[in-house]
């Protein structure tokens, strides 16, 4: 497991990429928990207005693999298919813990929907756009952020694709 100061350090980078833009977002702290089905009663709201972030591996040949920080409703999945697809893999999956972990520079749960490494293609479903909030885990499983969705999007300039299925 990743040393945990670097997730402080990756909370405090949000709280500072969100001030630097002027991002309208309010704190919520609650127990340790990291799925959104579970967090997000928790937090006050429907899953559905939970961004669930996942780091994917794409293998595109035999020597070749592009990771993917795929955001989509928190009642959703993400589409290995459509992933896939993006990419023109021959394979999707999650990617393994190690690797999701270095690249999101938080613990499995604490997933942001912003990429802090230039490895990671971002990539969003249309889906999020549905509501004026979006919620997430803020690199804590104790702490989540609520985040006006239109901040979102324009602090985090993402590639739109159709990716999510129930």
């Amino acid at each position: 497991m990743p040393d945990t100061s670097d997730h402080k350090d990756t909370y405090t980078r949000l709280i500072e990429l969100l001030d630097q833009h002027g991002a309208q977002y309010r704190l919520i702290d609650h127990p340790e928990e990291g799925r959104c089905e579970v967090v997000s009663p928790m937090r006050g709201h429907d899953v559905s207005h939970a961004a669930k972030c996942m780091i994917w591996m794409v293998k595109i040949g035999k020597k070749t693999k592009k990771f993917v920080l795929a955001v989509v409703p928190g009642d959703m999945k993400v589409s290995q298919s459509a992933v896939r697809g993006l990419f023109g893999g021959t394979y999707a999956g999650l990617a393994p813990d190690d690797d999701a972990e270095r690249l999101a520079q938080s613990v499995k749960g604490t997933v942001l929907p912003f990429r802090f490494s230039e490895e990671l293609n971002l990539v969003v479903d249309p889906l999020l756009k549905d509501h004026e909030f979006i919620y997430f885990n803020a690199a804590r499983l104790d702490r989540s952020v609520e985040l006006r969705t239109e901040d979102y999007l324009r602090i985090a300039n993402p590639r739109f694709e159709r990716i999510a299925e129930r």
